[in-house]
């Protein structure tokens, strides 16, 4: 089930499609659940093998219009702080001025600019991401997973999605090069997103 499926009018083009009274419940405001989402990324490290890490700590709001996926938005911000690569000393190197600098820039932000459905359950979600004092624009193809009411009553909604950068455009250079050739870690980041978020109680009337 498409999350912001549209079904085509089948009178005059005028005629307004059809909603889903199943997706336009969707619709609303969800904050993300930090205990139950991962923001993690990929990168090679040494030519031969994939570093993978997370931000522990993020927060974020997604608003969703369960007519028309236009009208659909992101915000996330992650503390640059809760890098977690498993290796300590790694993790410090992670944040200090060769890298994220995470005393001067604490945060690593996302702001939405355009969703769009690229069909199924596809979708593509375009913003600009901010690190360090760099803001550059990132789309993010994202697959929603479903929603349910968990055990607690809260109705929560899911994504995954993953989008590919080279670090070098936020300004993130640090390299070291190697004895056999190449460098220590790649340009290339693979993001990674998989996001449970919970519904807002509608404002009272």
């Amino acid at each position: 089930m498409a999350l912001f499926n549209r079904k085509p009018a089948t009178a005059a083009v005028t005629e307004t499609p059809a909603v889903d009274p199943a997706l336009a419940a969707l619709t609303g405001t969800y904050t993300v659940d930090p205990a139950h989402s991962s923001i993690g990324f990929t990168v090679r490290h040494a030519m031969v093998t994939n570093v993978r890490g997370s931000f522990g700590e993020h927060e974020g709001t997604l608003v969703l219009d369960g007519t028309d996926p236009a009208n659909s938005s992101a915000s996330i911000d992650v503390k640059i702080a809760s890098v977690d690569t498993g290796i300590g000393d790694r993790d410090g190197h992670l944040v200090s001025g060769d890298f994220f600098d995470a005393e001067k820039f604490p945060l690593m932000t996302f702001r939405s600019t355009r969703a769009e459905q690229l069909g199924g359950e596809a979708y593509r979600i375009t913003g600009d991401l901010t690190i360090k004092d760099v803001t550059r624009p990132l789309s993010i193809d994202l697959e929603f997973n479903g929603s349910a009411t968990d055990v607690y009553g809260n109705e929560r909604v899911g994504f995954e999605g993953s989008a590919d950068i080279l670090r070098s455009d936020w300004g993130l250079t640090w390299n070291a090069a190697l004895e056999t050739g190449g460098v220590m870690v790649s340009d290339k980041v693979k993001l990674t997103f998989d996001i449970s978020a919970i519904k807002a109680a509608a404002p009272a009337a």
